[in-house]
This record gives structure tokens, sequence and C-alpha cells, in this order.
């Protein structure tokens, strides 16, 4: 009877894709239900308990309706994903056009992004999803910032690519760090650091590490996370800089 059920749900399933359908005016709702709610309620559940613990049954409960209702704006929960990435990519407040260079532009997108991936750590599991409105404004807005430059669209693209992999890969070390600290039971890196010093000071000994014991010895910022962003973040993007430059020089040549 339940393999019936789920056929029988399959069969009636809207296969439009899920932004059309949302397009679509809305007809008068049975349940006091609309995706922005459904969004909302599903992001909590993923920052509070997880990703994992984002289940069809788990949203209607956390909204108080019939473990059926959100079907009516999602086919399941790999739409409901697509739903909750928008969400938190709707977030980020796009910087204006107007009086501002690309590398200005660029630079507040990677701390815009930064912050709401901290926040909501559960999307970089979630958000190749598919392309969502809001994850292509946020494109949209950075190859915009790009355009002056007369790059073709592979480049451009990649540029772009190059800044949002800096962000994530800084945030996915930034958000394990978290998650070992707190496996470990440590309520700092000054915690950390001493609980590994036994050991760290037995590979120092080794002299095979000189260039790292000056790391430690002299390094003033270990545990400033924000600068270390920023500071590899302006990296990336004197980089993006001189190549701009360099093809600059070769147009005008």
């Amino acid at each position: 009877m339940a393999v019936q059920d789920r056929r029988d749900r399959s069969e009636e399933q809207d296969s439009t894709p899920l932004w059309q359908r949302l397009e679509r005016p809305a007809r008068a709702p049975r349940t006091p239900l609309s995706p922005e709610r459904i969004a909302e309620a599903a992001v909590r559940i993923a920052d509070t308990e997880g990703l994992d613990a984002v289940t069809m049954r788990r949203l209607a409960s956390a909204l108080g309706v019939a473990p059926m209702a959100a079907y009516r704006y999602v086919n399941g929960k790999d739409e409901l994903l697509e739903l909750m990435v928008d969400h938190v990519y709707g977030e980020l407040e796009l910087p204006a056009m107007e009086a501002a260079d690309w590398r200005q532009i660029t630079r507040v997108l990677a701390l815009r992004l930064r912050d709401m991936l901290l926040r909501h750590p559960w999307v970089s599991r979630a958000d190749w999803c598919g392309p969502t409105p809001n994850q292509l404004a946020l494109l949209e807005n950075a190859l915009a910032a790009l355009a002056d430059n007369r790059l073709d669209a592979d480049t451009s693209m990649s540029m772009y690519s190059t800044v949002t992999s800096y962000v994530r890969g800084a945030v996915d070390s930034e958000t394990g760090l978290k998650q070992m600290l707190r496996t470990r039971g440590w309520s700092s890196h000054e915690e950390a650091r001493l609980e590994l010093a036994p050991q760290m000071q037995w590979l120092i000994k080794t002299g095979r590490y000189p260039m790292y014991e000056r790391y430690l010895r002299e390094a003033a910022r270990k545990d400033d996370i924000q600068w270390q962003f920023e500071i590899g973040l302006d990296s990336v993007l004197e980089g993006i800089a001189v190549r701009l430059e360099a093809d600059r020089a070769a147009r005008e040549a």
C-alpha cells in the first residue's frame, strides 16, 4: 500500500521546474503556507540541527501542518534544498554598481558571501543543487562588475570562480577548525595550542620545520581570522588586477 501511495504521489507531481511553477499566480491556499515560510522554517532547522535533520516530515512538524502540505510547493527534498539555498543567498545585499570599480564590488561581494556561509555552514553541502534566482543575481552582479574590462565570457567566469573558490575554501577551513574545537572540548585557539604543545614542541625540536617554527615564534595574528581572510582575498584580487592590466597593455600595444 505504501509503495502504491508513493507511486500515486509521483504521478501527481508537477514536472515543471520549481522556479517556473513559483512564478504562476498563486491559488487560494488550503494551508497557511508559502515558499517563504517553508524556506525560513527549513533554514532554521538546518542552522540549529544540521542539514541531515531537514526532512519533509520534520519540516511539516515545525510548520504545524500536515506532512503532505509542503508538497503543494515542492516535489521533495531536492526542491526544498533549492528553496533553502535561494533564501539564504537572498540575504546578500548586492552592492550598487555606480561609483565603484570591479575590485571594490568584488571585494564587497566576497566579504558578504563569507558572512552568509558562516551563518549557514550547511550551504556548502547544498548549493550545488542547481542555479536559483538569488544565486544567479550574485553571479550577474559580479560579472557586470567585470564587464568594463573587455574580457571574453570564459575569462570573466573563471575570475568570478577564482574569487568564490577562495571564499568557500577559507570558510570550509574556518568551520572545520570550529568543529574540531567543539569535538575536542576546547573553548579557544589558545586552549588548543596549550593542549597540543607537547606534541608540537617535539616536532619543532626535530629541526625539520624551521619556517613553521618562525611562524610560531613571530606571528602576531594567529587567531585573527578576519584579517587572515581579508589579506588572502586582497592577494587574489591583486593577482586578477595584474592580469587585467597585462591584457589591457596587450590590446593597446
